[in-house]
């Protein structure tokens, strides 16, 4: 019954970074990190993503879930997508809720970031199919409800939540050096009308996941979430060459290998090394 405020890392699209998507990879940032929540965002559209191959998919996640319950950190299971499949992801959340029913450190987020100008009524709609089929399976596990416009619209689904159903909450995304005050006062405005918001992904660069860190914007989200007690997951763990990859990169032609784990700070990138910081404070 205790508040409990949840902090910690996303893993990158599975679809391009599987190779994180293990038991050494989640131990060490338990370990070393000192992450409580992980995040393992299954993605859903591109090629080779669940509509293509829901067995990658399905191996990445359980990898993932296995490793987190076996260091008890808690694990977002992220339905990667930006457009809704209705069908597809209540065949994907029936699965996962089957298999891991009565286990408390699973939390579901049903739309990662509904895209664009879709409107609240249809991924409320959505949302309420995927949470009936969970809640058929899981009682009572924490559902992350995806909020409009890349979910930064939590104002927008704080007038019109989804009602009947206990323990949801409403994801907000940031990214620091786009999103600033502006946001943060819709964060604000949820929350006075009740609404449990949870960031379930943020970074201190540009929304692109590229351009310098704006520290100053960072830790003023920092602070915001720490004063309300909100969980944050910060974006990524991955090795691609953007500034929101944690992992010295391993795209380009010449490039080593980036480790699994391990890691030392030649390993990360400054995105990296500002997050475990934070994390081991």
């Amino acid at each position: 019954g205790e508040a409990l405020v949840l902090n910690g890392v996303s893993f990158g699209w599975h679809v391009w970074f599987s190779k994180f998507y293990n038991k050494e990879t989640v131990a060490w940032l338990h370990s070393d990190w000192k992450a409580n929540i992980v995040r393992a965002a299954i993605g859903v559209e591109p090629d080779g993503a669940y509509l293509q191959d829901p067995n990658l998919a399905m191996t990445c996640l359980y990898n993932v879930i296995d490793a987190a319950i076996a260091n008890d950190q808690y694990v977002i299971v992220d339905w990667h997508a930006h457009y809704i499949h209705t069908d597809e992801a209540k065949v994907f959340f029936t699965q996962v809720a089957t298999k891991y029913k009565d286990v408390p450190n699973v939390i579901y987020e049903i739309f990662n970031e509904p895209w664009g100008d879709m409107p609240w009524a249809d991924v409320k709609a959505y949302s309420v199919e995927v949470i009936k089929t969970i809640r058929a399976i899981d009682a009572k596990n924490i559902i992350l409800v995806g909020s409009p416009h890349w979910d930064q619209d939590v104002d927008v689904a704080a007038n019109d939540p989804v009602t009947g159903y206990d323990n949801l909450m409403y994801t907000l995304h940031f990214y620091a050096a786009t999103h600033k005050q502006e946001l943060r006062n819709k964060g604000n405005y949820a929350l006075s009308k009740g609404l449990p918001v949870f960031v379930s992904e943020c970074a201190g660069m540009e929304a692109s996941g590229d351009g310098p860190v704006n520290t100053t914007e960072w830790d003023a989200w920092l602070k915001w979430m720490s004063d309300r007690k909100i969980s944050w997951a910060a974006w990524s763990v991955s090795s691609k060459s953007e500034t929101c990859s944690m992992i010295v990169a391993d795209d380009q032609p010449g490039n080593k290998p980036a480790p699994m784990s391990n890691w030392t700070d030649g390993d990360l990138k400054e995105w990296g090394k500002t997050v475990r910081v934070e994390l081991r404070k």
